[in-house]
């Protein structure tokens, strides 16, 4: 197929003759080995030899067996292994130039003068320095005699890339370090259990995560469980917070909560700089209030266990970008660093982003905390700005007067982070001063007058239940018309929230086109997505749908294990997500699967004759199993039992076949940590987005709302790397109607990513990457303007 000419496309970019050095320092962190296997196979595919340097520096220093080539197959089964199976250790030599000096001559010996290095803010500072002293380093071991100049002269320099990984997201640059999702796994998965037992029994639990400079473990569990309080060192509490947080504490109780959580980062700091420990705080509530009161500190538990679907990806992404940015490195390129920012990833310079992480310190020292949360980036601060808002009840006399009515429903098929998103809803509406409405049973609901008044107290501990709390049903608005309108008349509702899928994005196309006959539908309506298959256009993701991967992932884990043990067995899975291929594509890449059929990429006998083919090769190798996915309305007459079918009679002789339909058990569960931040933020700024169209639309003459423009009907979604109100009938153009999916997907970019890490040959557009950017430092007013 002939490529266009205003595309960048990786094959043009050849690693033959080079040779990579792939190696983690450092803590260790879940997602390592997803990002070592990418860079292995990312390396060997565009025909660069790729070396392990085993336990970090050391290894390099040590020499030897601690540097050894890799094949394809080195890298089998360690995408699901949390830590690192290459290792990594602090090494004292590497601090010195005798230690650096011994480093370079052994990487010369093999060739390799490119360096993917895998670690935190200190490891790669190491890189960096090794880089620029690499040109003397080689002129010593010329001069010793340890190499010869021919040699010294065809490596005269050192590219180096750097993927973080540390599960505390302490480094400045990023969104997201690979291993930080798979920590929030472990903390939510622990506070889910502690708090049916401090129900049970009505106590206080002081919980103790990682975090000794960075509060964000912390700051985003505390969020995703709505914690009572929250200690961080980038926000020490205030003067007087004892008495704060005891009066706080003691209000909870009164209003007949069973329990109390508090979170600790382990670097808690009072304003002073002082320390707060959890044995600190746990005393205080049990002098102050007499509470029953327990400590439980995580430690490495959040270090270890599987890793999540999205530190998988994320590491994936990372590692393919690394190996990109290695072939295009040149002499005048400086060492950077691949990151995320939203949706994207992109390359930025490794010390800009080194120098003000180490900022953020001095800021804390020198006591300007406003200055240090400002410098963690914009998620870091709209986390924080976001739970205090919801963490903390203010009383009737400090709430704003608005007199607005705002209902919040639930349409569609239920996802899992539905009632955060909701809970999250129900609280800035009533900071805002707003009353806020619940509706049952979606728009059908509506039309019944399933609508009643809910308050602060009643969407308590509702961010880890999964489903839908309020009832959620696909019916559409069309023929309820009329009683809508009569209901919205009779409730006075002046706003709506709407939360849901393709059904909640066609109801409000439904009642945008009514409000020429109704005027009751003249009223700022949001829509926040929410939805498994992730199929919402305006959208780059929708609450429910990592949820949804997570449980795929985990799923196909377990298969996986149960092909190893019995050989040469190739298991067919089905997803849900109706045409949308999302949770197919990205679980195939999360789970490390050999191809996933999907809808947006038509396909033929003849293909899945070669993926026949592929793994009756792959069964000659040593690892003799299989994993295809596919989503569950890919083609009408390629179904699951005839892909089964087929390949069952092919790979007769050579490999069996079973099959699992995943079904609706990807719409259960608690909801992932991601869907409970995600569904919280959004929804938190789609009220305040319905506070301001309140204000413009309201008439003060006839003492009512009247909004009938295009952009009071918006969608909120995430799109690269911000968050934007869209207008439902500007996404009409980007929408395929008939099989419920947008037009574009950001997603399908990555399609050829998860086939060339199954060993397919492939061609990749990289036209956005390349382009390394610089880091800036925003002023205070930009967390205002998008992103999570």
């Amino acid at each position: 197929m002939a490529q266009p000419a205003d595309k960048k496309f990786f094959e043009n970019l050849s690693g033959s003759g080079k040779a990579i050095g792939v190696l983690t320092s450092g803590g260790d962190a879940q997602g390592m080995n997803a990002a070592v296997r990418a860079v292995v196979r990312m390396g060997i595919y565009v025909e660069a030899k790729v070396y392990f340097i085993y336990e970090g520096y050391q290894g390099m220093v040590d020499g030897g067996d601690n540097i050894v080539e890799v094949s394809w197959e080195s890298v089998s089964s360690i995408l699901q292994v949390g830590g690192t199976v290459i290792g990594s250790a602090r090494c004292k030599a590497f601090r010195t130039r005798e230690g650096r000096l011994q480093a370079a001559c052994n990487l010369i010996q093999r060739g390799i003068t490119n360096l993917c290095v895998i670690g935190g803010d200190g490891s790669l500072t190491g890189a960096n320095l090794f880089r620029t002293e690499w040109s003397g380093l080689l002129e010593e071991l010329v001069k010793n005699g340890k190499i010869e100049p021919a040699a010294a002269k065809s490596h005269s320099h050192l590219n180096i890339v750097g993927m973080v990984g540390s599960i505390d997201n302490d480094f400045c640059g990023t969104d997201m370090t690979i291993g930080t999702d798979s920590a929030l796994h472990r903390i939510i998965e622990v506070v889910d259990a502690i708090m049916t037992t401090a129900q049970s029994h009505q106590r206080t639990f002081v919980l103790e995560v990682m975090g000794r400079h960075c509060g964000y473990l912390a700051l985003v569990s505390a969020l995703a469980c709505g914690a009572d309080w929250v200690f961080i060192p980038e926000s020490p509490p205030e003067e007087g917070w004892e008495d704060i947080m005891c009066n706080k504490l003691s209000e909870n109780r009164a209003r007949k909560k069973r329990l109390n959580i508090i979170i600790v980062s382990e670097g808690a700091i009072d304003c002073h700089n002082n320390p707060i420990s959890s044995e600190r705080i746990k005393d205080l509530v049990v002098k102050r209030l007499g509470f029953d009161t327990r400590v439980t500190i995580l430690g490495h538990v959040q270090r270890g266990g599987t890793p999540s679907a999205f530190d998988r990806i994320l590491a994936s992404r990372m590692g393919v970008e690394c190996v990109l940015a290695l072939l295009e490195a040149t002499p005048e390129t400086p060492a950077c660093v691949v990151s995320l920012c939203g949706n994207q990833a992109v390359r930025l310079p490794l010390m800009e982003c080194v120098q003000m992480t180490q900022e953020v310190q001095k800021a804390m020292d020198e006591r300007r905390f406003e200055d240090a949360v400002r410098l963690r980036g914009r998620s870091f601060e709209n986390n924080l700005n976001t739970y205090k808002l919801l963490s903390h009840k203010k009383a009737v006399s400090e709430l704003p007067k608005s007199n607005f009515n705002v209902a919040v429903l639930n349409v569609g098929a239920p996802a899992a982070g539905m009632n955060g998103a909701v809970r999250s809803a129900v609280r800035v509406g009533i900071t805002e001063g707003h009353k806020m409405f619940a509706v049952n049973d979606g728009f059908e609901g509506f039309a019944n007058g399933q609508i009643k008044e809910i308050k602060w107290g009643d969407v308590g501990g509702w961010t880890g239940q999964g489903g839908s709390l309020l009832g959620t049903k696909r019916t559409l608005p069309a023929k309820y018309l009329d009683k809508i309108a009569d209901q919205i008349r009779a409730n006075n509702i002046n706003a709506l929230l709407v939360i849901g899928g393709f059904e909640a994005y066609l109801g409000l196309l439904e009642l945008a086109d009514a409000r020429g006959k109704y005027e009751e539908l003249c009223i700022p309506m949001v829509m926040v997505p929410a939805t498994v298959s992730n199929n919402v256009p305006g959208s780059d993701f929708s609450i429910g749908a990592d949820t949804a991967l997570n449980t795929i992932t985990d799923t196909c884990d377990r298969i996986k294990q149960s092909a190893s043990g019995t050989k040469r067995r190739v298991f067919i899975i089905e997803t849900m997500g109706g045409y949308c291929g999302y949770l197919a594509n990205m679980g195939a890449l999360a789970a490390g699967a050999d191809a996933a059929y999907i809808f947006e990429e038509q396909f033929d006998i003849r293909e899945l004759q070669a993926n026949v083919e592929h793994l009756t090769e792959k069964m000659k190798t040593t690892i003799q199993r299989g994993l295809v996915l596919r989503n569950e309305n890919c083609n009408e007459n390629y179904t699951t039992d005839f892909i089964y079918q087929l390949y069952l009679e092919e790979g007769k002789g050579v490999f069996d076949c079973r099959k699992n339909v995943l079904g609706h058990m990807q719409q259960g569960g608690a909801p992932s940590p991601f869907d409970r931040n995600f569904g919280t933020k959004i929804s938190a700024k789609a009220v305040q987005w319905i506070s301001r169209k309140l204000k413009e639309t309201y008439r003060k003459g006839r003492d009512s709302i009247f909004a009938n423009a295009e952009d009071s009907v918006c969608l909120l979604g995430m799109r690269r790397r911000n968050l934007l109100f869209q207008p439902v009938v500007q996404l009409k153009d980007e929408t395929d109607f008939k099989h419920r999916i947008p037009q574009e997907q950001w997603w399908l970019k990555l399609r050829p990513l998860m086939k060339i890490l199954a060993k397919y040959k492939t061609s990749y557009d990289i036209s956005d990457a390349g382009q390394l950017e610089h880091v800036h430092v925003r002023r205070p007013r930009d967390a205002e303007a998008g992103g999570i």
